[in-house]
């Protein structure tokens, strides 16, 4: 497409300048044809325009972009069916992960175009040419994860010298972080487990570990199995556990239009979760083959990303600066995650406040 562009605007400029020299010349033998002059002229640029309109056999790819299984994420799902992305005038494929790293790093090697992750794994992702590059929140947990803690196990003061899984370098490990933080308690003052969201759920069911860090609803599920507590939330802070939208410059630059009707097709989903909430949880549900009522019960734990949030989060003393800042402080804290941290993830508010100005339901 860049390249027949360049060739239409070489060509035309090649047959400008000649209609042009043709047209002194015929001026000085005092012979009229500025009417032709000015047909060259006109057909060089309908040359031009029809030149760069795609050929018929350069369809236009569908936005490929990444998601992991998260309530938060999936709720985009109601996007296709619903028919906001025809009407967006878009066509998109959204790709399983298993993790939000792994999706990451398919967005910096150019394999997505976009992929939905949390602020805190994209600044561990690896590093390499390209540079994250933060579009859009998605959502703030508050209250889908916490803490779960054996039946002694009264608060997160309780947690030192204890055993508590948590996936190191993952999310669980933020909000472990984050908890301690909170409660002024030492990482190393703690005995964290390498563990999956899984295996801790069934390593605190056995009894072999003191406590776990769960998301809904399994948080919830296991509290009640062990007849333990729920020592903590993200409720309880402003957290960290952020989930964006990410792409890389390179990328965008290439499909900023295609990118920016699929912001505005995550604020139409937005709307509808306000205007609509049973008919996206019911048609979600059916998607994951899940009851529309669990849908609603996951998603009642976040800060919905609309635009109110993404007001917030990119404002001028936006929030997401200052928790790329905590998140490395966090990192630094606890160096047993192993990662590079990627302080170099860039946050810019440009295309998100543009889109949400042009945003209409």
């Amino acid at each position: 497409m860049v390249t027949t562009v360049k060739f239409a605007v070489i060509k035309v400029v090649q047959i400008v300048d000649t209609f042009s020299i043709w047209c002194k010349q015929k001026l000085s033998l005092s012979i009229k044809p500025a009417g032709f002059c000015l047909f060259a002229i006109a057909l060089s640029l309908t040359f031009l325009t029809n030149a760069c309109k795609p050929w018929p056999n350069q369809a236009i790819k569908p936005l490929r972009v990444g998601i992991t299984s998260w309530v938060g994420f999936d709720i985009a799902l109601y996007a296709e069916p619903s028919g906001i992305f025809k009407q967006r005038g878009i066509e998109v494929e959204l790709i399983r992960f298993e993790n939000q790293q792994d999706a990451s790093r398919a967005v910096m090697r150019g394999a997505l175009d976009a992929a939905f992750v949390s602020l805190w794994d994209v600044m561990q992702v690896d590093p390499g040419n390209a540079t994250p590059l933060v579009l859009m929140t998605t959502n703030i947990s508050a209250g889908a994860d916490g803490i779960v803690a054996k039946p002694k196990i009264k608060s997160v003061a309780d947690l030192r010298d204890k055993k508590v899984g948590a996936k190191l370098g993952t999310v669980n490990h933020l909000i472990l972080l984050e908890a301690l933080k909170a409660h002024q308690i030492k990482p190393s003052e703690v005995q964290v487990l390498d563990y999956s969201n899984d295996v801790s759920a069934q390593k605190i069911e056995s009894g072999e570990i003191d406590a776990a860090v769960l998301w809904q609803p399994m948080l919830g599920e296991i509290a009640n199995k062990i007849n333990g507590n729920t020592i903590y939330t993200t409720k309880q802070v402003d957290s960290l556990v952020i989930d964006i939208l990410i792409s890389n410059e390179s990328i965008l630059e290439a499909k900023k239009a295609q990118i920016k009707q699929f912001m505005l097709a995550w604020f139409d989903v937005m709307d509808a979760v306000k205007t609509q909430p049973n008919k996206v949880f019911d048609t979600v549900g059916k998607k994951l083959g899940q009851s529309g009522e669990s849908v609603a019960r996951d998603y009642a734990g976040l800060k919905p990303g609309d635009m109110s949030l993404n007001r917030r989060m990119f404002g001028a003393d936006g929030r997401l600066n200052s928790a790329k800042t905590e998140i490395v402080q966090l990192l630094h804290s606890d160096p047993r995650h192993g990662r590079m941290i990627r302080e170099d993830v860039k946050i810019d508010g440009t295309l998100v406040n543009e889109v949400m100005a042009g945003w209409k339901s």
